[in-house]
């Protein structure tokens, strides 16, 4: 199945501004991705060509990185073929687009897995990034809501505590 998945968001400063944040990007400190709610970016080289990691299960390694302005990672997952992108680009002086593209063909298991769980886990993702860095600029709080599905993947997906994992084995 060929994907195209594509989310924008407008950033009222300056590129220069935005893209001190795009810097920290799978740091200790990443001020890019919501880190308090998904899992960390890790970057066995950090921001550079053929550094590899990931978030969570998904793994992918850098294969194009232009300072302050865009990264690509290539998917290292079996049955998604192809790549995602963060970009940030001005529209304005004080105006700065934000854009992350998926453009992936998935096979197999692959594409159940996209359509069923990664999909909707990776919108929430992204916009709770976006979230994140329109909220570094403004005293407004932007919370992008998730939907009931990502909700009940999240709660499916959440380790259980070692207490309910012993009262279990008591059964």
């Amino acid at each position: 199945m060929k994907v195209i998945n594509i989310h924008i968001r407008l950033i009222n400063q300056p590129k220069t501004e935005v893209a001190k944040l795009f810097k920290t990007l799978a740091s200790e400190n990443d001020m890019m991705l919501a880190t308090n709610k998904w899992p960390q970016m890790k970057l066995n080289k950090g921001l550079q060509v053929g550094s590899k990691g990931g978030h969570g299960p998904i793994r992918y390694f850098v294969t194009d990185y232009q300072q302050d302005n865009s990264i690509t990672f290539q998917f290292d997952l079996k049955g998604f073929n192809g790549f995602h992108r963060f970009e940030i680009i001005e529209i304005e002086p004080f105006k700065t687009q934000l854009k992350h593209t998926i453009k992936i063909t998935t096979s197999g298991l692959a594409t159940l897995k996209w359509a069923l769980a990664i999909r909707s886990l990776h919108d929430a993702f992204i916009e709770d990034a976006f979230d994140k860095v329109e909220n570094y600029f403004t005293p407004d709080r932007k919370k992008s809501e998730w939907t009931l599905w990502v909700k009940i993947l999240r709660k499916m997906m959440k380790p259980k505590s070692k207490k309910r994992l012993k009262n279990n084995k008591d059964l």
